[in-house]
């Protein structure tokens, strides 16, 4: 096994263990923080050409936000599990749009929305 995949193998198991360990909170997180690493991958494969890929990344973001939006329970967060709710769709959308035009202002509007809502998540951790 080479050092690479070997290094890949690791972060799997790695990844797996936090996945195991975290609490529900955590996992939001970790959600929104593997959106926004997505997006930031897209962007850079789309300056460099490499459309397949590009597509690949943002295929996977918009799944990681569509996780997001399974994950509100509007029993429990009323008008904010319906803003937050109106505000995936809005990201899954400009994201298929970035896709399509190969966009990188779309890309980065929905990676700063998704950083605000995370500041956000993170801001309730301790409360």
């Amino acid at each position: 096994m080479n050092a690479s995949a070997a290094l890949r193998q690791y972060q799997t198991v790695n990844r797996n263990a936090q996945v195991l360990e975290a609490s529900p909170h955590r996992l939001i997180q970790m959600l929104m923080e593997g959106g926004l690493e997505r997006i930031a991958q897209a962007r850079g494969a789309l300056e460099r050409g490499q459309v397949a890929l590009k597509g690949e990344l943002i295929g996977k973001a918009v799944a990681i936000i569509g996780g997001l939006r399974e994950a509100l329970n509007p029993e429990v967060g009323g008008e904010y599990a319906a803003n937050l709710d109106s505000l995936y769709e809005y990201m899954m959308r400009r994201l298929t749009e970035a896709n399509r035009h190969s966009d990188v202002e779309r890309l980065d509007e929905v990676s700063g929305l998704l950083r605000k809502v995370k500041e956000g998540w993170d801001g309730i951790a301790g409360a």
